[in-house]
C-alpha cells in the first residue's frame, strides 16, 4: 500500500550578497553567503486513504515539501520515504511545452512517465477525452489559458493510475466542471487506498479533499491532525496576525 514519511527532514537554500540562489561549492569558493531553511525538522507519516492538505502562509514551505515528496529536491537533513506510483501537478505549466499542441504534449509526457511511444500514442484519445478541450487539443499550448493548461495536465497524470497524486494550488485556477472532476478522481484515490496531498489557500477546495491538514509556518510544522481542528487554529492565528 502507498505510504509517505518524512523524518526530521531540512532544505537549505543559499544566496550570495545579490540573492542569488548558489550552491554550496561556490557559497564556500565566495567565503559569504545567506543561509535560508526553506524547511527544517520536518516529521510526519502519510498511511493509505488519507487526504492531506498543506496550508500556512506564503513562503511558509508547502511548495518546498510538495517538491521533496516529488523528487524536485532532495532534502539536506533526514530522510523521506515514497512508495507507490506517483503523479504531481505543481505547477499550471505542469512540463508543458508551449510551442507543442495539447496532443504532442499528451505523448511527450506518456513517455517521460515511462510508457512506450506506442503505448503513450494508444491513451491519446482518453487524454483527449478526458481534458475536454476540443479542437483545442490540437493546437499549440501556448494559446490555453491556465485553466486549460491544468486540465491537460490533471488528465495526462489520469492515465498514470496514480497511487499518490500531489496538487500545488492549480486545481485553484480550474472551471467549476473540472474541479468537480478533479474532486471526484481525488476520492477515487482515497476510496481505493491511496494517497492525496494538496496545497494552496482555497480552504472550501482542500476541504472538500482532504480529511487532515498539516499546518507550515516559517518552514516547520505548527500542528498537524484533523482539517477539521487544525484549519480553525489557523485561521485564528492569522487574524490575531492581522489585528
Amino acid at each position: 500500500m502507498p505510504s509517505i514519511l518524512a523524518d526530521r527532514i531540512g532544505v537549505e537554500f543559499l544566496f550570495d550578497r545579490h540573492m542569488r540562489v548558489v550552491t554550496p561549492g561556490e557559497a564556500r569558493l565566495r567565503g559569504r553567503g545567506l543561509v535560508h531553511w526553506g524547511l527544517r525538522d520536518v516529521s510526519f507519516e502519510l498511511a493509505s486513504g488519507e487526504g492531506t492538505a498543506l496550508i500556512g502562509p506564503s513562503g511558509s514551505g508547502k511548495t518546498t515539501l510538495l517538491r521533496v515528496l516529488a523528487g524536485v529536491y532532495a532534502p539536506d537533513e533526514g530522510r523521506i520515504e515514497v512508495h507507490g506510483r506517483f503523479a504531481s501537478l505543481l505547477s499550471i505549466d505542469s512540463g508543458l511545452l508551449s510551442m507543442l499542441t495539447g496532443r504532442e504534449n499528451a505523448l511527450l509526457l506518456g513517455v517521460l512517465s515511462g510508457l512506450s511511444r506506442r503505448a503513450a500514442a494508444r491513451v491519446l484519445d482518453g487524454v483527449k477525452d478526458r481534458c475536454g478541450l476540443g479542437d483545442a487539443f490540437e493546437r499549440p499550448v501556448l494559446t490555453y489559458s491556465h485553466g486549460m493548461r491544468a486540465r491537460l495536465g490533471i488528465a495526462v497524470a489520469e492515465e498514470r493510475a496514480p497511487q499518490i497524486l500531489v496538487l500545488d494550488e492549480v486545481h485553484e485556477a480550474l472551471d467549476h466542471e473540472f474541479r468537480h472532476f478533479l474532486q471526484e478522481r481525488a476520492h477515487a484515490i482515497l476510496a481505493a487506498g491511496g494517497i492525496v496531498v494538496a496545497a494552496g489557500h482555497d480552504h472550501p477546495m482542500l476541504a472538500s479533499l482532504c480529511t487532515r491538514a498539516l499546518w507550515l509556518e516559517e518552514g516547520r510544522v505548527r500542528e498537524h491532525g484533523p482539517f477539521a481542528e487544525v484549519q480553525p487554529h489557523y485561521l485564528e492565528a492569522v487574524q490575531a496576525h492581522e489585528a
